[in-house]
């Protein structure tokens, strides 16, 4: 099954670290987060990556190069996260599930069950729901099946989207342009069609949105407390 890692983003709150290099190589100890984030994939046997770049794509492009198995495509600078995955398309077959992740987040999920949960339910996606701080996407889920998405609101439960997901490539269907944000029309169009799932992860989860979470990410590396370098296939 194959892996797309959204890559292109600007990374403008980690404008430190993001000037010169683009966020998916901003360094988590001794390296970048796309490592770790490859790494958590690898670990469950899911080896077949297409990183969808934009900002400062050449860098990593040549991080990669002599990498088999992870394919750097060019998805342009500005495009948002739904255009990006539209633009790769054309490497799915029909009915062709695979994942999908951002390139900022770590976790210590089990991905497998998470697949397994996805082909159970047949239904178009699966994300992974989290309950770490109120800053992202709230969830209101009925049984396992999402009710309501509403990004980046005012909490009003715990639920939120970890930015891990499992998609069939009627995805495709549901996104219209480079201009469309994967976690709005898309993602409340599946709900409005029920075909949004959520999988409840209850351990950890953090992603790096400013250096308050990276220098927290560097700091359980260095405690030897980083679950998601504990996995265990």
């Amino acid at each position: 099954m194959k892996v797309v890692i959204l890559c292109g983003g600007l990374g403008s709150r980690l404008a430190e670290e993001t000037k010169l290099i683009p966020k998916p190589m901003v360094k988590i100890g001794k390296k970048p987060i796309i490592d770790h984030i490859i790494n958590i994939y690898k670990k469950y046997g899911f080896d077949d990556f297409i990183l969808a770049t934009g900002y400062k794509n050449k860098i990593l492009k040549k991080y990669f190069a002599n990498k088999k198995k992870i394919n750097c495509i060019y998805t342009g600078k500005n495009t948002l996260t739904g255009g990006r995955l539209l633009r790769l398309k054309k490497h799915f077959k029909k009915n062709e599930n695979f994942l999908l992740t951002y390139a900022d987040g770590l976790t210590n999920q089990n991905l497998s069950k998470v697949v397994k949960f996805h082909l159970k339910h047949k239904r178009i996606a699966t994300l992974t729901s989290v309950k770490p701080p109120a800053r992202f996407g709230e969830l209101k889920i009925i049984g396992n099946r999402v009710k309501t998405f509403k990004e980046k609101q005012q909490l009003q439960n715990n639920w939120i989207n970890g930015g891990y997901f499992v998609f069939n490539s009627k995805i495709f269907d549901f996104i219209s342009g480079d201009e469309v944000m994967l976690e709005r029309e898309p993602f409340q169009k599946l709900t409005k069609s029920k075909n949004l799932m959520a999988y409840k992860h209850y351990g950890f989860w953090q992603c790096m949105d400013t250096m308050r979470d990276k220098n927290l990410l560097i700091r359980l590396i260095k405690e030897n407390k980083a679950p998601w370098l504990k996995l265990k296939s």
